[in-house]
Parts: structure tokens; sequence; C-alpha cells
């Protein structure tokens, strides 16, 4: 039978049952996984504090498993021993390189440089004669003001397969290991020139009232439409990574970074395999563009300037075009062109740093 009305409850509410007690009567499901996490979290920061950092530790187990059999001669290096071939069965013996031929430190005796100057060579692809010039121009610079200069050739490393452009990366976290008690690290390609020999990193480029007043806050990253923006709250004093946009995007023809423990962290994690398998087109200029916008971490850390600052080129195509008193020079016909083509278009701006000469509008 259907009734209209439910059957009505009895009013006398029957007595509360005892809870079963648990094993563990003083912990709850919910306070187990916390203290699981917590002692996670605990043994990791253990971790983290007790595992070597490698900065002064004279070998970096993560570079020795890039760096490739090369035998120079030659020394510059600041941390002792580094630059020199190891005994056979030694630590150091990893690197399997003597890199001190690619070093130089132009500092007052004993001093470590202020500022190194890397630039990487290929010497497959143009003139002896050529890159001899490049040599020169960065010796120039950085025996002016005692910097210091690190520069590898393409082959020195092992990139499993990737492009060789990543050289760059590999390079600069080396330069890092090199120089262990360096400030700033510029980062210049090979086909560009230091054109202003009186402006200097340190002051002119780093100091941070210089990146107060240049760096481009609430920005897009990518041009000329990306939603993630520069960090409007940044300030110069928080900076380590300065770099500048042509007309395509990032730029990593020439950029600075801070020496420290995030840098070390920062081309860590560029060179990181998952990225180069990625197969991007721009190879690790593409996969910087992809890291800073996912990654706040690196975000943070990072200043966009104009791109005269640091990065002017050599035709208005892709980017600003150099003008008289700017640091430096890229020459465009140099990518992906024959070296005498290179040297062709590189021979006002050659000229110009040599003599100290203005070039012709």
């Amino acid at each position: 039978m259907h009734f209209a009305y439910p059957p009505r409850k009895n009013s006398n509410a029957s007595a509360f049952k005892p809870r079963v007690p648990s094993r563990l009567p003083l912990i709850r499901r919910g306070r187990k996984r916390v203290l699981a996490v917590g002692a996670l979290v605990i043994l990791g920061l253990i971790y983290f504090l007790i595992r070597p950092s490698g900065r002064h530790s004279g070998i970096n187990i993560w570079m020795a498993a890039h760096v490739k059999a090369v035998g120079q001669e030659g020394s510059g290096s600041t941390l002792p021993g580094l630059g020199k071939s190891p005994a056979a069965g030694s630590e150091g013996s990893l690197y399997g390189a003597d890199f001190s031929a690619a070093t130089e430190n132009f500092a007052s005796f004993g001093k470590a440089p202020l500022v190194v100057l890397v630039t990487v060579f290929d010497e497959t692809n143009f003139h002896r004669a050529y890159l001899d010039t490049v040599r020169e121009n960065r010796r120039q610079y950085a025996k002016k003001h005692g910097y210091g200069t690190f520069s590898p050739k393409v082959g020195y490393y092992n990139l499993d397969g990737s492009p060789l452009s990543w050289t760059k990366v590999v390079a600069m976290r080396h330069a890092l290991t090199m120089f262990p008690e360096s400030t700033y690290f510029w980062f210049l390609d090979q086909n560009a020139f230091v054109m202003n020999m009186d402006l200097t990193i340190e002051s002119d480029i780093m100091a941070p009232a210089k990146i107060d007043a240049l760096m481009l806050k609430d920005f897009p990253v990518v041009p000329p439409g990306s939603i993630i923006k520069t960090f409007g709250h940044l300030r110069g004093q928080d900076v380590d990574f300065l770099l500048t946009q042509d007309y395509d995007g990032l730029s990593t023809s020439s950029f600075v970074i801070r020496n420290g423990d995030w840098a070390r962290f920062f081309f860590e994690t560029w060179f990181d395999p998952i990225y180069r398998s990625y197969n991007f087109q721009k190879a690790e200029t593409h996969a910087l563009e992809h890291i800073v916008q996912w990654h706040p971490t690196i975000l943070s850390k990072m200043a966009l300037v104009p791109q005269r600052t640091i990065n002017a080129y050599s035709k208005p195509d892709h980017g600003a075009k150099y003008e008289t008193g700017d640091l430096s020079v890229r020459v465009l016909g140099c990518v992906r062109t024959s070296s005498a083509i290179c040297e062709n278009e590189a021979a006002p701006f050659i000229q110009a740093w040599r003599g100290g000469e203005k070039l012709a509008s």
C-alpha cells in the first residue's frame, strides 16, 4: 500500500555509539598523510643541503659528462688545476680535455676577472683569419678592462646529437666552473664585434640603477602579443639574467648573466634533455622562449632591455640597426652564409673598432 505520508520517526533518539578505536588513536588518516609528506620534504631538504655544490670542488660532474677530449696548451683559468691536463686516473680526468688554451685572464695578477667574455668559435665553416680577428676584438676589450675571455670551439662538447648552436649553453655553464670567482659572464656571438671599448659590463650594463632605467616592464616576452609579460615589480638589483629581443623573438646572440647558484640552475635547466628533445625550429632560442614563459623561477630573474643596449644588428631586417656608440654589433650576413660574405659585411665594422673611426650613416 502507498502511504500519503512517510512513517513518523521515533522522537526518542538513540544514544551515540562509541567510535571504534584505531590502532594509532592519536593519529587520524589525514594526519598520517601530512606526516608522510612532511617527512619526504625534510629528507629532500637534507639531501639538498648536504649534496656537493661543485662551485669550488675543482670538478663538476654535470660538465664532465659533456666534455670531449681535446688537447690544447695555455693557461688562464682562475680555478687552480682545472684548465690543466689531469693525471690519468684522477678525479679531474673526467674532463678528458685541456681548456686552458681557451681561457685568458687580464685581471691584476692573482685576481679573478670581474667579467668573463664567452664566445664559441666554429673553425669548420669560417676562415681562420676572420676568427683571429674576432679573437683580437675580444682580447682588446678584455685587456682594457681587466676582464677574462673563454673561447671554446664547436666540437669541444658532446651534445648528444643536438644542433651545434646548443654549444653556447654548455660553454656558458662551463665558464662558470672555469672562473668561479667572477661576477658577470657575457656571451657574445662569434659574428658580433665589441664596438664601444669604453663601456663596461659592470657599470654601464649590469649596475642596478642602469637596469632599472633600461628594463622593459610588463612587456610581452615573445613579440608581438605574448600573454606572458616581464614582471612589473622587478628591480634592477634582483636581475641575474639580461638579454634582448629582435623582431623575431628573444635573441641569444648576446646576453649577460650574474654568477651564482641561480645561474648554474638556469643553464642546467636550459640544457635539460627534455627541451633538446622537442626539436624546436630555432633550437636553444625557442627552448629559452618556452622556459621563460612557463617557469616563473626563470622569468623572475630576467630583464629585457632595448636591443641596441648589447645586441645591435648590422642591418635593420630583423632588429634594431647599429648606431655609433653602441656597445656591440652583430653582422647578420654571417648567418648561414659563406665566410667570405661574412668578412665583406664585417669589414667596415672591423675597421671602425680598430681605428676608432665613425661609420657612415
